[in-house]
């Protein structure tokens, strides 16, 4: 007898996002009527389930004017399962940033893009542009699955690569949305042509297992409240943490046999990193390894999973509903006797795997067939021109000329893939004639491996700045490493505007996330792969504060370190008490012995900036150029 799929076992009010999810019409309403009205802006409602069709409502708090109506815009973000970006989608997406966005494209943490900037009158026509370029922004937010990610390294002589290729693309087909409200909103009804879904895709969909399928709905794996939250996923290959596989809801890890062929896959459930202040009931947390399947039952497996969090998930507290917190209150064997049930046999035990290491995949590579990959480093993600640096009009003009596929990094760079050998010049020539580096060894390490969020001015949950303060940051941290004679140490810098965890901070060496305005937690002891959480050291660090305040942490670890150990894994086998202990009776000292004072002053974003490009093009720190303008100024002054 089949199963129909058990009601939610909680008995306390739904939360209100629930309700306009199940009054929708499957993601219909109120948006495809509020989008046909001549209004800056979406009421609530329609927001939340603008949402599921991959945009968020902002307002550019840069420009809020008291009294007057909030500057309303849209971010668009695209779903590009395994990090793949055509090269006709690609230029149709740098043609929106400039005819509707703000000129600029940002790389996402999860190996997508995202456009910000665009006007409520332009947001049709730009999805539409998307969608008929082979993109898509369906479900890249909203309560659903998310991007799929996947090691973004086109190796063409690693079949286990192409395995996570390929089940990253059929599992993002698998839990698509089959609403037809995406196509009715934003294309009056006509479905763009895309490439065949798998059969065996397609027959898993509406295969039941146990209660996964909810029969006679247009959505027969999510149903009409679809997930409790948003739910993660990645696939991956042994030993590559490209993709940050212990902060996924769910981590599926290609087993290969002897003979490099498809045996199955490991699991991994349950991580998650957004928390909110204040509130010790949330807080980031790693995936649990839960157990193997062989590859003819992956799809069940995901259904299965997919619907043990949609059915027993907490839809009364959105703080509390994401699969992470419902494992940790379980615990892995009751989630996993659940999952067997809805799976309809017994998960096998997983098997062994090699110790995770991140790669970022940068600079020139073999593939494995005689052609050529480049990865380019963004920092923080952000597609731009801006003065001598025209990394924008460079990747157009090389799709352009080259019509080469892409594949997005988890770390908010760019591959470039299938370069024939012989188009390596012609490449070097463009990227150096638009101020590009194609030499990862030349990037500064902390900002190579570095992330940060958006945040102001177009974030609504933004507390403070994050992407137009990491450079400076990472510089100060630079010049502090040098000061003390740390030059060649770099570790894993991220930073958030709020707690979400966006660019998964709790993840990094040292991090800092946004707790009030010019202020931020900082935690330590995340390691360099990425594989442990860190943890809170301090609760509200101001910015001008920073040397003082890290300046006795970096001694003790240059003092106490093991040979070649990290930054991060030091402070995570020495403790934080240790840490503070030697903090506390710290004096730092000049010279000459006298104590040190450091003082700070802020600069326009505009200065900033323009001080920044100079520096580069005459290769001479800020600092260095700062004080000689202003040593100039006071003898002019006298």
């Amino acid at each position: 007898m089949v199963k129909s799929a058990p009601s939610p076992i909680a008995s306390r009010k739904p939360s209100k996002v629930e309700g306009i999810k199940e009054n929708s019409n499957f993601l219909r309403e109120p948006v495809a009527t509020e989008i046909l009205q001549d209004t800056t802006h979406f009421t609530e409602n329609a927001v939340q389930l603008l949402k599921f069709h991959g945009s968020y409502q902002q307002d550019n708090r840069d420009n809020r004017t008291k009294g007057q109506e909030k500057d309303y815009q849209f971010m668009l973000r695209t779903k590009n399962p395994g990090g793949l970006v055509p090269p006709e989608l690609y230029l149709a997406l740098d043609k929106i940033a400039d005819e509707y966005g703000n000129h600029t494209l940002r790389a996402t943490t999860r190996q997508g893009f995202q456009l910000h900037g665009i006007l409520k009158k332009n947001l049709k026509s730009a999805i539409a542009t998307i969608v008929n370029n082979l993109g898509s922004t369906l479900g890249a937010c909203g309560d659903i699955n998310r991007n799929v990610m996947a090691p973004p390294a086109p190796f063409k002589n690693r079949p286990d690569y192409q395995y996570a290729w390929e089940y990253a693309q059929n599992i993002a087909d698998l839990l698509s949305p089959q609403t037809g409200a995406y196509y009715e909103i934003w294309l009056d009804g006509e479905k763009a042509i895309s490439a065949e879904e798998d059969p065996e895709v397609k027959a898993a969909r509406q295969r039941n297992g146990n209660g996964t399928i909810i029969h006679d709905n247009e959505e027969p794996i999510y149903g009409t409240y679809y997930m409790p939250r948003k739910f993660k996923i990645c696939v991956t290959v042994p030993g590559d943490n490209s993709v940050d596989l212990y902060s996924q809801d769910l981590t599926l890890v290609v087993i290969t046999n002897k003979k490099k062929q498809l045996e199955g896959f490991n699991i991994f459930a349950g991580g998650g990193l957004g928390r909110t202040h204040g509130k010790e009931e949330t807080f980031a947390r790693l995936a649990d390894p839960i157990g193997y399947v062989a590859k003819d039952d992956v799809y069940d497996i995901v259904k299965a999973i997919v619907a043990t969090q949609r059915d027993y998930g907490d839809r009364t507290d959105r703080r509390h509903a994401r699969l992470k917190y419902l494992i940790n209150d379980w615990g892995v064997e009751k989630f996993r006797t659940q999952v067997e049930e809805y799976f309809g046999k017994s998960i096998e035990a997983f098997k062994p795997l090699p110790e995770f290491k991140f790669y970022d995949f940068l600079g020139w590579n073999e593939q494995g067939d005689g052609k050529l990959f480049l990865g380019i480093s963004i920092e923080n993600g952000r597609v731009k021109d801006e003065g001598s640096f025209q990394l924008k009009t460079a990747l157009r003009e090389i799709v352009e000329q080259f019509n080469l596929p892409i594949r997005l990094t988890s770390n908010q760079n760019l591959i470039f893939y299938d370069i024939e050998p012989d188009s390596k010049q012609a490449i070097q020539d463009i990227l150096s004639r638009y101020g590009v580096g194609d030499e990862p060894n030349k990037i500064e390490p902390l900002v190579r491996y570095a992330m940060a969020c958006p945040a102001l001015p177009t974030c609504g949950l933004a507390i403070t700045e994050s992407e137009r303060a990491i450079p400076g940051i990472l510089e100060r941290i630079r010049a502090l490493l040098d000061k003390l004679g740390l030059q060649k140490e770099h570790f894993v810098v991220r930073m958030t505007g709020c707690p979400n965890g966006c660019a998964r901070p709790y993840l990094a060496e040292l991090a800092f996330v946004g707790s009030a305005p010019e202020s931020y937690q900082l935690w330590l002891g995340g390691s360099p792969n990425q594989t442990r959480l860190a943890q809170t050291y301090t609760e509200k660090l101001h910015h001008n504060d920073l040397e003082s305040f890290l300046e006795p942490i970096f001694v003790y670890f240059k003092k106490f370190r093991k040979s070649k150990e990290s930054f991060g894994d030091f402070c995570d086998r020495v403790g934080f008490d240790a840490i503070r202990e030697f903090a506390a009776s710290y004096e730092p000292q000049t010279a000459n012995g006298a104590n040190k004072s450091r003082h700070r002053v802020n600069l326009k974003e505009e200065v900033y900036s323009k001080l920044k490009e100079v520096a580069e093009s005459q290769g001479k720190p800020m600092t260095q150029l700062v004080t000689e303008a202003l040593e100039a100024y006071f003898q002019n002054l006298s």
